[in-house]
């Protein structure tokens, strides 16, 4: 009896610790925290960097999968906000690129891309366990495919990475091993000329290269087909994703007039493109979207998710306004999905560290650019970091991103873990502990923190304890709540002008010294200001993702650490 209750008492010590370090939160923040993989097919470059692109998230069962590009495993969750790895117990996963994924009759269906050669479709009734049975080898040659079954039992399909070939499409025959039907059907293609969105380099500015099609998804919602696709190219901050809609899986298809649909390129990190589209809690859809980090190599990236909605004309779109700040969680009735109006505390706040190397000073973990970073000069439990606020704040939550300098590590690692804690103080002289990771577990690259308490707060510190690289790298320290002070004023002298190429747009506005920086927003109608674009210390922007033949709508805002400001009247341009 008395082992029973000791064991009773170590389980619930244990549990208690656990909940110590993770409370259940109700809010999530782009990039999501997860163990994201090292890649492994650059190592021969001696290029080493984690990476979390083109994901497949499915519903099976009433919980979710997410397969993503050469992570060498899928995540599985019950709610889309707490993710846990599962590592199959076959071996293919381990070279997957681009995946393909759907919940068909009592099982969970996969196909990876594989641009020169034959592919399976893998299966699994129970893919929490990691178990997996494969066809026959009968697909070939398809690049970031898109697997689709409608309701009359006949399956697609759906292919397409490339600077010059269309989106495709084949029938699949699911009761013969989903042997493919002859036939190609070519579906669309990019037209730069009139889109101005699909132009390659960053913000759309390379007039040479052609853009990339890539990344199509398939989303039935009523009786309409939504099929989606990526361009210009993963490295850019202008990668998203637009739609084209039909009646029937193979066409004919129209151009969406709100393209893209999917876009986030501005911000601490850039990107929502090449995703997938998925039927959350609550009845909410969610396009989780491939976003850029870029520093190592262009094929550096994040997984970002964000609530979809299908409007009263059948219009998609995805709501990517204060992308990367906290939003409330799928599963929190009400409010799932929209933003939790925590503002960022810690944009260019003064910062101190324990050492810095020359080249990355501690003003870069507070810059709100994920491309950029400070580093330590050694790794170990002397290096801290603090913030100040200057002034009293009341503090929310917490996000840490941490950057792969010369990790030199490649695959699925096993036991990597980060190990800190962050105090806070309202005079600098008493502190508390608000995060405390120092036993922890887990592998956060980039960990959020819900604070269980908002706390009043002027200064926080990082502690280093252990993260699992050779080098200490912080390209994020970022405080979200809410200050004490004045929202910003409403914007002055607000103005777009369509140029020439109609494409673009200049747009620019009054410098308001109390803001911090702005969101202009955009769409085909002044209740369809669905696009936005944030922005810090600028007054001016040259949009270049605009659709030729369209109306649009223009609006925009101030925001600081205490809020956002009334918006401007609304500008129409033909």
């Amino acid at each position: 009896m008395k082992t029973i209750c000791l064991t009773l008492l170590i389980v619930i010590f244990a549990l208690n610790s656990l909940y110590a370090q993770h409370p259940q939160m109700r809010t999530y923040c782009n990039p999501i925290n997860i163990d994201y993989t090292y890649m492994i097919y650059n190592a021969h470059r001696d290029l080493s960097y984690r990476s979390g692109a083109d994901p497949a998230v499915v519903e099976f069962r009433d919980e979710y999968y997410m397969f993503v590009t050469r992570s060498m495993g899928y995540w599985h969750s019950t709610d889309l906000l707490n993710w846990h790895f599962i590592k199959p117990k076959q071996w293919y996963f381990e070279g997957s690129n681009a995946p393909a994924a759907f919940n068909y009759k009592d099982s969970l269906l996969y196909v990876a891309g594989n641009p020169s050669g034959s592919m399976s479709v893998l299966y699994s009734d129970n893919p929490a366990d990691g178990e997996w049975q494969a066809t026959p080898a009968i697909l070939n040659n398809l690049q970031d495919p898109a697997l689709f079954i409608d309701d009359d039992r006949q399956g697609y399909i759906f292919w397409g990475s490339s600077n010059k070939f269309p989106i495709r499409a084949r029938t699949l025959d699911v009761d013969k091993n989903f042997r493919p039907g002859e036939e190609v059907h070519e579906l669309f293609n990019l037209q730069p000329e009139q889109h101005g969105w699909e132009r390659f380099g960053e913000n759309h500015a390379d007039t040479v290269l052609g853009g990339y099609i890539e990344g199509p998804w398939m989303t039935k919602h009523g009786d309409k087909y939504y099929l989606q696709y990526a361009a210009p190219g993963t490295e850019f901050n202008v990668y998203g994703d637009g739609v084209y809609v039909s009646d029937a899986p193979l066409g004919p298809y129209e151009y969406a007039p709100n393209n893209p649909f999917s876009y986030k390129p501005g911000g601490f990190i850039n990107g929502a493109g090449h995703g997938s589209t998925v039927e959350g809690p609550l009845d909410i859809y969610w396009h989780f979207a491939t976003m850029a980090v870029s520093i190592n190599i262009g094929w550096e990236r994040r997984i970002g998710m964000f609530p979809t909605f299908f409007d009263e004309e059948g219009l998609m779109h995805t709501d990517t306004y204060f992308g990367d700040y906290p939003h409330f969680a799928p599963a929190i009735a009400g409010e799932q999905g929209a933003f939790a109006g925590w503002m960022l505390l810690s944009y260019q706040k003064p910062v101190k560290d324990s050492s810095a190397q020359d080249e990355y000073p501690a003003t870069q973990a507070a810059d709100e650019n994920v491309k950029t970073y400070w580093l330590a000069e050694a790794n170990n439990g002397e290096q801290w970091l603090e913030v100040n606020l200057e002034n009293p704040a009341t503090v929310y939550a917490i996000q840490l991103n941490f950057a792969d300098h010369q990790a030199g590590l490649y695959g699925k690692v096993p036991n990597l873990r980060h190990r800190y804690w962050v105090e806070g103080s309202v005079d600098g002289q008493n502190w508390e502990i608000l995060i405390d990771r120092k036993t922890s577990y887990r592998d956060t690259p980039n960990d959020y923190v819900e604070l269980p308490n908002p706390k009043r707060l002027r200064y926080l510190r990082y502690h280093n304890d252990e993260v699992p690289t050779p080098y200490l790298a912080i390209s994020g320290f970022r405080i979200f709540g809410k200050g004490e002070g004045k929202a910003p004023q409403t914007v002055k002298k607000f103005t777009v002008e369509r140029e020439t190429d109609r494409r673009d747009a200049i747009i620019s506005w009054k410098a308001n010294n109390s803001a911090q920086g702005y969101n202009v927003l955009w769409g085909i109608a002044p209740e369809k200001l669905y696009s936005s674009w944030q922005l810090y210390g600028e007054n001016q922007l040259k949009l270049k993702s605009l659709n030729v033949d369209q109306t649009y709508y223009f609006t925009i805002e101030a925001f600081n650490e205490n809020g956002v400001s009334k918006r401007t009247e609304i500008v129409k341009i033909e």
